[in-house]
């Protein structure tokens, strides 16, 4: 075992790369931060809120239908980033990464500074079904507190946008598609359940923005971690340990 790890070290060092197990750490540590935030958040009063709520948001018809992509999206962000994190090379997994991790922590933030809350939810259902009854229990748990800019939104953006930049699925345009419809299902999804107003699918998107051009338009990623364009897969990584 001492000799196996000895290995592993050494392998490490001459190669010059993070593994794929240590790429694990980060976003492992960085949810658990998250979501501690967050939680702080939903249980804080402030003193008072920014309404977010635009005329346009009263034109919006409530499609209860829409619920199924917007609980699609939690297997849609950690599908992508464990696609990413198996795929050889680091880059296309952090860039995916770092896109969704300045995004949520620009969101904790404003929340933090700023508390938003937004008066869309219907306060009777106009019908009762399945979906209905699955917004009700949604709606018990999530309060309209701490809106902008949606996350939903600001990940789908960083899903769609990381699919269909890796050369991984280079000759998978099916794929691609599915992932863009998908992405744009989950944005409707946000304004047709009134989770959010379109001032924070808005302010989503000019977020989405200007990081695109930091993670994408730039090495900036790729030299803060020191990380090489090279491949790395999990039989090099074995190989390693032998």
């Amino acid at each position: 075992m001492r000799s196996r790890w000895q290995a592993f070290q050494r392998a490490r060092q001459e190669r010059g790369y993070i593994t794929r197990y240590e790429r694990a750490i980060f976003p492992l540590v960085y949810l658990f931060i998250y979501m501690k935030w967050f939680m702080l958040l939903e249980e804080t009063k402030p003193a008072s809120y920014a309404i977010v709520h635009t005329a346009l948001d009263d034109r919006i018809p409530f499609i209860e239908a829409f619920v199924v992509p917007y609980y699609i999206w939690f297997i849609y962000v950690i599908a992508t980033l464990i696609f990413l994190f198996f795929q050889r090379g680091a880059e296309d997994f952090y860039r995916a990464l770092f896109f969704m991790v300045i995004g949520m922590t620009f969101f904790l933030v404003f929340s933090t500074l700023i508390p938003t809350y937004q008066p869309l939810r219907p306060e009777v259902m106009p019908r009762d079904n399945i979906f209905t009854r699955t917004i009700l229990r949604l709606y018990a748990t999530d309060t309209p507190t701490n809106v902008f800019p949606s996350i939903h939104v600001y990940n789908s953006l960083a899903c769609m946008i990381a699919l269909n930049k890796t050369k991984a699925l280079d000759g998978h345009r099916v794929i691609r598609i599915i992932s863009s419809l998908l992405s744009v299902s989950i944005v409707l999804s946000t304004m047709f359940i009134k989770q959010h107003s379109v001032i924070d699918v808005a302010g989503a998107f000019i977020l989405a923005f200007f990081v695109y051009r930091l993670i994408y338009s730039s090495d900036f990623i790729v030299n803060l971690l020191h990380i090489r364009e090279r491949e790395f897969s999990l039989g090099s990584s074995n190989r390693s340990y032998n």
